[in-house]
């Protein structure tokens, strides 16, 4: 049997196989570009919710503390005198161990981070706690001594930084 309009040839010529190559290859480069820029952003959320953490820690610490040094256990106002507000930062010799009030964190840099204890925390290598404390009722309507302003300020490992804000009223 013969077959008819043709000369039996099948396949492809090297020209239609040079062209698939190229533009596979174009294809390829493309998707290896895409898949490494996701790749490269792929530790900034886990960085985000480690400095989430790590913020609400610090907070956590900070506002169990006495408003100022001449606060009461369990809580009361104190006068603008006693407020600390003229001298805010710890007393004397403190340490982390015995910060007693809020004031007494001011200035608190932490790299790596710590906790209560100056123990180091786990997981948090290359992170960077720095911590600032203001009197700063006018910010919340109150007398300038009646509220201190907790600004936490986190450094992730790849330097981006991360600012949270906390106010600790005169009650």
């Amino acid at each position: 049997m013969k077959r008819r309009g043709g000369n039996g040839q099948h396949g492809a010529t090297l020209v239609e196989l040079v062209m698939t190559i190229v533009i596979i290859s174009v294809a390829i480069a493309g998707v290896v570009g895409a898949f490494s820029l996701i790749a490269g952003r792929s530790a900034d959320p886990l960085n985000q919710t480690r400095a989430v953490a790590l913020a609400q820690l610090y907070i956590d610490e900070i506002l169990a503390r006495r408003f100022a040094e001449a606060s009461p256990n369990g809580g009361g106002a104190v006068t603008s005198a006693e407020a600390d507000c003229g001298s805010v930062g710890p007393e004397g010799a403190e340490s982390r161990e015995t910060f007693d009030d809020v004031d007494d964190y001011n200035n608190l840099q932490d790299s790596p981070p710590e906790n209560g204890e100056a123990q180091q925390l786990a997981g948090y290598s290359g992170f960077e706690v720095v911590i600032t404390v203001s009197c700063a009722g006018g910010d919340v309507s109150l007398s300038g001594f009646e509220a201190k302003r907790i600004d936490i300020t986190i450094t992730d490992p790849s330097g981006q930084d991360y600012v949270f804000s906390a106010y600790r009223g005169n009650f």
